[in-house]
């Protein structure tokens, strides 16, 4: 996690200064050698070499920063209901791609496993991308909406100051606090679930009920970011989580837990499309792959800092109660965070005569 966080804001310098298929093709490269070698290998120290370090570099170049991207230069007019659906489409490879080399473990063992999914990569998603993927059109003109009452954009800014601007650093703040909680929970969530008396098949099945979840909340903010902007899905899945958490802290019964993790899952996914659509309405397409990638970077590793907490507080307590106050906490301040993100709408500026797709 670490090594693909570190690398994702030069996959994003790469997609924007470079090129766009030809990144996403070296990555989904480098992704299969490194799943090939985890066939190969025998010694821990080879696991952490090729899984933590070959694949992870491939997988950066693969991962959904660059993908948004390319979606949200093609859709400009949709960019949430689109860039949304290119994310539940990771949700969905990832419930049935796991789940059925989950079942096929037993019989083919994991070296194998690894080999299909390097064969995947060099057969569907390498020449997939060689043939398909390409950047969007140039971006059109864009004016604020007349409704919002906006100025007219800045020039752009550089890199530098786009990072030190206080809407870059809200978001930074909005999206530490999601990346702690995405990954506390979902490293988790199973564990809690077994110690207080769920069965061990229904709390492994609750993991893809909330991907089914995350489907349906992914696509509802897609729909809410194009009418609205991507602050009120924002501040709708962090509201959500409020009450998600106080839930549980009050209640730990199997439906309680049920409902905790079917309400989680719902919020799981939304705020993952909306980073693109926030940093192209505040900054424009001017550096949209690397503004992406790294705020991109500072979510995931946040992640696994959420997942070391979470273990850290059980450890030291023998529950997740503390770690269930601190998420309640982070979520009030993740709402307050989202409230003052100041984001401009912005439509296109259309020339007369031409064509609209």
């Amino acid at each position: 996690m670490v090594v693909s966080a570190i690398a994702m804001p030069f996959v994003g310098r790469l997609v924007d200064r470079w090129s766009l298929r030809g990144t996403i093709a070296i990555g989904a490269a480098i992704g299969a050698v490194g799943l090939v070698l985890m066939g190969q290998v025998h010694y821990s120290w080879q696991v952490f070499l090729v899984y933590g370090v070959v694949y992870a570099l491939g997988n950066s170049g693969t991962s959904i920063s660059p993908v948004m991207v390319m979606v949200s230069q093609w859709f400009v007019e949709r960019r949430g209901v689109a860039t949304s659906m290119a994310v539940s489409g990771n949700a969905i490879g990832q419930l049935f791609i796991v789940g059925a080399l989950a079942s096929l473990l037993v019989t083919i063992g994991w070296r194998s496993s690894y080999t299909i999914l390097a064969v995947a990569n060099i057969a569907v998603l390498l020449p997939l991308t060689l043939l398909i993927v390409r950047p969007g059109p140039p971006a059109p003109a864009e004016t604020p909406s007349i409704e919002s009452g906006n100025e007219p954009p800045p020039q752009p800014l550089t890199f530098g100051q786009a990072l030190a601007s206080r809407p870059f650093l809200l978001l930074v703040g909005i999206y530490t606090i999601c990346g702690f909680q995405d990954f506390f929970v979902a490293t988790h969530i199973v564990a809690f679930a077994q110690d207080q008396g769920v069965g061990d098949v229904l709390a492994g099945n609750l993991l893809a009920w909330m991907g089914v979840m995350g489907l349906l909340g992914v696509l509802a903010a897609g729909f809410m970011a194009d009418a609205f902007g991507a602050s009120r899905p924002t501040a709708v899945c962090f509201i959500m989580r409020i009450g998600i958490f106080a839930l549980i802290l009050l209640a730990q019964d199997t439906p309680a837990i049920l409902a905790f993790g079917l309400l989680y899952g719902f919020t799981f996914l939304i705020t993952a499309p909306l980073t693109v659509v926030f940093l192209g309405n505040i900054y424009g397409p001017h550096r949209l792959g690397t503004l992406t990638g790294t705020i991109s970077m500072i979510h995931q590793i946040t992640g696994g800092l959420g997942a070391l907490a979470g273990g850290w507080i059980y450890d030291s307590t023998g529950n997740y109660n503390l770690a269930f106050v601190l998420m309640l906490a982070l979520s009030l301040a993740a709402t307050a965070l989202t409230l003052v993100v100041r984001e401009p709408l912005r439509r296109r500026r259309i020339p007369l005569g031409a064509a609209v797709c």
